[in-house]
């Protein structure tokens, strides 16, 4: 949804958000006094009575007044987000440790709501890699699964594109903003997928590819999908802090062996020495969701 049709709340919710000098800890704490207080207003008393220097306060309290709507309005643009707050974030994404407090979007939000499996993987993936993706995902989409990925070359290409071609629904995290491809190579998809399917992102319109912005991007991709299965992914992928990231939010971990002595299957060899799910079928996967599900 664009601005105007966010809720008093959230307006002030994304108001905060883009306040100058407000880090994420201030910004919470900011929040669960507002959620207690029931109201949202930013007064220098009420900012020291939480725990601010006066200085600080004041300094808060100064910049908050001088950010008009107007100002927002134009800032935001046409840009699609969601708030935290929204019904339509994702819930399993609200558990996690550091949830994004805005999500940007392009396409169909409502695909947020549904069940989604990640399917990540090395960037210099192989054809088996291309071959694994395109065993899994058509019995993940006939069960109603959507697809999640990361839209990097490899692997989350191959997820993506497989996902397109068999029907399904599939939705893109990037690290950057919305509006732009990364990497060029995946055109094609992210343009398809901005039509008929959902790519987000925690950055705003605009937003260049920064190397730190994709352990963070990989943070969502583990807190929205209800399982995350590597694919061909090297010792040292990125895919595998992923999979760390969705084992410590209590996500299930599928692996797919490759042959022993190649250097693109090492860290899903290493995933299922520490436990993660060996994966050769997609009803290994489905049978461990449906099991949980049933917990």
């Amino acid at each position: 949804m664009h601005y105007d049709e966010c809720s008093t709340f959230e307006k002030q919710i994304i108001r905060l958000y883009y306040c100058p000098g407000i880090g994420a800890k201030s910004f919470w704490r900011i929040v669960k006094y507002w959620l207690a207080q029931r109201h949202t207003i930013i007064q220098s008393a009420d900012l020291q009575q939480i725990g601010f220097s006066p200085q600080k306060a004041e300094q808060i309290h100064q910049r908050w007044h001088q950010m008009s709507e107007s100002t927002l309005r134009q800032m935001l643009g046409e840009q699609q987000l969601i708030t935290f707050f929204s019904p339509t974030y994702p819930d399993l994404l609200r558990r996690i440790a550091d949830p994004p407090v805005l999500l940007f979007y392009q396409g169909e939000i409502s695909l947020l709501q549904r069940p989604s499996i990640a399917l990540v993987g090395g960037r210099e993936a192989s054809m088996y890699g291309r071959k694994v993706c395109e065993r899994l995902v058509p019995p993940l989409i006939a069960e109603n699964y959507v697809i999640l990925s990361g839209l990097a070359k490899g692997v989350d290409s191959f997820a993506h594109e497989s996902a397109l071609r068999n029907h399904g629904k599939t939705i893109a995290v990037v690290g950057t903003g919305v509006d732009i491809c990364y990497p060029a190579s995946s055109r094609h998809v992210y343009e398809e997928i901005c039509q008929a399917h959902l790519v987000i992102s925690e950055y705003p319109m605009g937003t260049p590819p920064k190397r730190f912005h994709f352990p963070m991007r990989n943070r969502l991709i583990a807190g929205i999908a209800q399982g995350v299965c590597v694919i061909e992914a090297k010792e040292k992928s990125g895919s595998l802090i992923t999979a760390q990231l969705a084992l410590e939010n209590g996500r299930e971990v599928f692996a797919v062996p490759g042959e022993i002595i190649s250097p693109q299957s090492k860290g899903c060899h290493q995933l299922i020495q520490d436990g993660a799910k060996c994966t050769i079928d997609a009803v290994d996967i489905l049978q461990e969701l449906t099991y949980l599900s049933c917990l």
